[in-house]
């Protein structure tokens, strides 16, 4: 397999990232979409089955 020398567009540019400023991102809460059950839960269902 040849293996060409890294050009430019193969080194990542990280001229962007150092110059962010982070002041203006927004807040956000991350909600749990499918939670698992709580241990509680978990053994109602198995009485309710047993």
């Amino acid at each position: 397999m040849l293996r060409l020398p890294a050009t430019m567009s193969d080194k990542p540019d990280i001229s962007e990232v150092s110059t962010f400023d982070k002041s203006k991102l927004k807040k956000t809460e991350t909600q749990e979409k499918n939670p698992l059950p709580t241990q509680e839960a978990i053994e109602q269902e198995k009485a309710d089955n047993a």
